[in-house]
């Protein structure tokens, strides 16, 4: 006969009890780094600056502690800023030597602010190809060859296409939209020898990789922004090329932060895709239009609203990104469970639930975001131009976008929307996104128009 006893209640450790040997330490260095930033440049700095660098340095430790991946990843990318910076000399006497970009190994080839960037756009799409070729992976013994082998056929004809008329000048400047269809090319052909999820791993790296690059990148450009002129130096958030690098590099964070999450690399592809259309539009906007040289901000652009704006918008940009080709995902996994059970989509995508669990996560988190970037631009505005909303085309298509996402968000906590339909409104949403932050500045004129291409 068992004797019945009461059930023993344990309680989970508080949050800072639960934080480790390692997460204290980590904590303690962004303090010390804190302070000896001040220490030196406290004197030229004012309250503004000092309060953005103190928020951020609390925001560096609470994302090591609640995001352990980020810990090696910040100081990776502090150690190649710091070479960087170093690098170009005078750091301490407020001096330094631009031209030093031409003779210095390290700047020239690795970490100055154009090197860097480069060498984000390289590993980004060697990421991506390294993603989908796991797709195309060896299971149980039997390649997918008949897709793999379709779609190496289609996408290099048609990548081959762009090049060759971009290339003979009959339409310039589509050569850049190449490398999106050879991509594709690259990964079913790898995927045909791969017989594991090895590619995904490299995959991954690789996307970690990308992201230090970038990152180092922006902060070595910063430096270079007071070389330039001493009177110029600013944030690199300011323009369409900094914006693009920093939407490539917050978008593969969210990624891999959600990848961690869900233990499933299979989504990587897709969310890749974006970034490297991100990062192909940026090499154009490179080569065409020479974005990567260093002016000086316009006054509007002085503010240091806009040097938290510009960020807090992105992150929530990023999450609209990864929604948008996750709803994809969720398409061809559907597809390929009603079409063929046992073929690529069905048994090599995660499941449906993960999808949508991860999709919605990503437009919360953005959504949220985007929230607290609109009421910074309107902030930002009326020390700008004297008002907080003016229906500037591109204050009336953020509430566009705004308007959409809080939509879809309703429909999911109130009528329990999810499935094919809720994945067809992320992949749409994403068009209204992208006209938002990119079309609106091609095609509309208004107080936004220092953004325009």
């Amino acid at each position: 006969m068992s004797v019945p006893h009461e059930a023993i209640e344990i309680e989970s450790p508080g949050f800072f009890r639960s934080l480790s040997t390692r997460d204290w330490a980590w904590g303690v260095f962004v303090v010390a780094a804190t302070t000896f930033i001040l220490a030196v440049y406290g004197e030229r700095m004012d309250r503004y600056e000092i309060g953005v660098l103190l928020l951020s340095a609390g925001g560096t430790v609470w994302m090591g502690w609640y995001w352990r991946a980020f810990q090696p990843y910040a100081i990776v990318v502090g150690a190649l800023s710091l070479i960087g910076v170093l690098s170009y000399g005078g750091v301490f006497s407020g001096t330094g030597d631009l031209a030093r970009n031409e003779t210095n190994f390290f700047l020239k080839y690795l970490v100055s602010g154009q090197s860097a960037t480069m060498w984000m756009c390289a590993l980004y799409f060697a990421a991506t190809t390294a993603y989908l070729a796991s797709l195309f992976r060896y299971k149980d013994g039997t390649p997918a060859l008949r897709p793999a082998l379709t779609i190496m056929a289609v996408t290099g004809l048609i990548g081959a296409g762009f090049w060759y008329v971009g290339s003979s000048n009959m339409v310039s400047g589509v050569e850049f939209i190449a490398p999106m269809f050879l991509i594709l090319t690259a990964a079913a052909f790898i995927g045909l020898f791969a017989r594991s999820d090895f590619p995904a791993q490299v995959g991954t790296a690789l996307a970690w990789a990308g992201s230090v690059m970038g990152l180092a990148g922006l902060f070595v450009r910063w430096r270079e922004t007071f070389l330039h002129d001493a009177t110029w130096g600013y944030i690199p958030v300011s323009n369409l090329y900094e914006v693009f690098i920093l939407f490539a590099v917050m978008t593969t964070l969210m990624y891999l932060y959600y990848e961690q999450r869900s233990r499933s690399q299979a989504m990587g592809g897709f969310v890749m895709l974006v970034v490297s259309a991100s990062v192909a539009f940026l090499l154009w906007y490179i080569t065409d239009r020479q974005a990567h040289i260093v002016e000086p901000l316009v006054p509007a652009l002085q503010s240091w609203w806009m040097k938290i704006h510009v960020p807090t918008n992105f992150v929530g940009y990023g999450g609209f990104a990864i929604a948008a080709m996750l709803g994809v995902a969720y398409l061809l996994r559907a597809r390929g469970e009603r079409v063929n059970p046992n073929g690529l989509l069905a048994t090599r995508l995660p499941s449906r639930e993960v999808i949508d669990d991860v999709s919605y996560k990503a437009i919360a988190i953005g959504f949220a975001f985007f929230t607290i970037a609109t009421i910074l631009g309107a902030l930002w505005a009326a020390e700008a131009w004297g008002g907080y909303w003016s229906w500037d085309p591109k204050e009336t298509w953020a509430l566009i976008v705004w308007l959409n996402y809080a939509a879809w968000l309703h429909m999911r906590f109130t009528k329990g929307w999810r499935g094919v339909g809720m994945a067809w409104w992320s992949i749409g949403g994403l068009f209204i996104t992208t006209f938002a932050f990119l079309g609106v500045n091609m095609f509309l004129s208004g107080l936004h128009s220092y953004g325009e291409l």
